[in-house]
């Protein structure tokens, strides 16, 4: 394997050109939007969540329906969250609710009758029952706000659950056929703010061997701003040549500034949240390259990319329009005049704003459209350089 950073991950259900933005399909399905819309504004591939999806449909349904993939009418590729996230959050919150263990996680969802343990064996089994493309192992998140003995114990166990998700993801394709492509396992380093704590992660969790790794934990200081050394710091620490996922790294400024330390996937619910409630994306203040819109099949460059090329980004390249705004009402203009997606072509401001004020569902779909194919947009000129 070269020191170059890979232009595209090759997986199950095909090419994964690089960097490469994963909408949150939490249930199986991006809010507002289905299949056909996702293929049609350029999306790659998809992220899953393992906790949500064990508790509904139920893993027994989603075997029954021919896993994720067919399920969900998606053929590219899908990566499941290992759901110690949401577990996670979902503690954090209520702590009633469960607790972390050394063995695994223990919640209690409010409106459920029983206990739901998932151990990092546990977790690994379903995700390969889903057909997942990428397998990511249990970690044990925390906020860069805990305190010390949080954080250390969050390394440790992070660690233990690597070595067993390693051992049952090893176990359970050796049970495969060989001429099946098998899916990539990624784990996540932990660690907090700590930069001695980051780098024992890494270093245990390079040495366990793995196809990539995650920069785990919250990627944001209580002020919402990105936390850049500790991005960086990892990236430093996980050779070039290993894909590194930004877990919940959404907003375009912090993608395009992940993107530049040598991040190569990213994804959050971010970027759909903020359509569906308004806040639609646009470039601004500057002419972009052009990019050609392929809806059907993604392609991909064949040369390594370095992570070093990039379209010029002003200082003012992007920015929200917030299509509340009274201003919008008897605007004729699209959202963004040099977008391609089926919003801009078809439809005003001032249309969009009539239907969010009329609360109706359409504009939901319109909107979400509208910033994934923003997101699109900007992964292709990220490839391009």
């Amino acid at each position: 394997m070269s020191g170059d950073a890979c232009a595209a991950l090759e997986l199950p259900h095909g090419l994964l050109p690089l960097p490469a933005f994963l909408p949150d399909a939490t249930l199986a399905v991006v809010r507002a939007v289905d299949s056909a819309d996702l293929e049609a504004v350029g999306v790659d591939a998809l992220v899953m969540n393992t906790f949500h999806l064990m508790q509904q449909p139920g893993t027994s349904t989603i075997q029954a329906l021919g896993g994720l993939h067919a399920m969900s009418d998606w053929s590219r590729p899908i990566l499941t969250d290992s759901g110690g996230f949401q577990a996670y959050s979902l503690i954090r919150e209520q702590p009633r609710l469960g607790a972390l263990t050394d063995d695994g996680i223990v919640v209690q969802p409010e409106g459920m009758n029983r206990k739901i343990h998932l151990t990092p064996e546990k977790c690994i089994r379903l995700q390969l029952s889903y057909g997942a493309d990428i397998v990511m192992c249990l970690d044990d998140c925390t906020h860069p706000d805990d305190p010390p003995e949080v954080q250390e114990r969050s390394v440790q166990r992070t660690i233990a659950w690597a070595k067993r998700c390693r051992a049952e993801f090893d176990k359970l394709l050796a049970q495969k056929r060989r001429s099946e492509q098998r899916p990539l396992l990624f784990a996540v380093v932990q660690g907090g703010a700590s930069e001695a704590l980051r780098t024992r992660c890494a270093e245990a969790l390079l040495e366990i061997g793995f196809d990539g790794y995650g920069y785990g934990g919250w990627p944001l200081d209580s002020e919402g701003n990105l936390l850049k050394e500790m991005l960086e710091l990892t990236r430093q620490l996980i050779p070039a040549h290993f894909p590194l996922h930004g877990l919940g790294v959404g907003h375009p400024l912090n993608v395009v500034a992940a993107a530049k330390l040598g991040y190569q996937t990213f994804d959050s619910a971010l970027p759909t949240r903020d359509a569906r409630r308004g806040r639609l994306y646009t470039f601004a203040g500057q002419t972009l390259p052009s990019t050609s819109h392929r809806p059907n099949t993604p392609t991909f460059s064949t040369v390594p990319w370095s992570g070093g090329r990039f379209f010029a980004l002003g200082p003012s390249w992007f920015r929200f329009l917030y299509i509340t705004d009274d201003k919008y009402i008897k605007d004729p203009r699209p959202v963004d005049e040099r977008c391609d997606c089926l919003t801009c072509r078809r439809y005003s401001r001032g249309y969009l704003r009539h239907l969010y004020r009329a609360n109706e569902a359409t504009f939901q779909r319109l909107a979400t459209i509208h910033n994934l194919r923003f997101m699109a947009r900007l992964m292709e000129m990220l490839r391009n350089g």
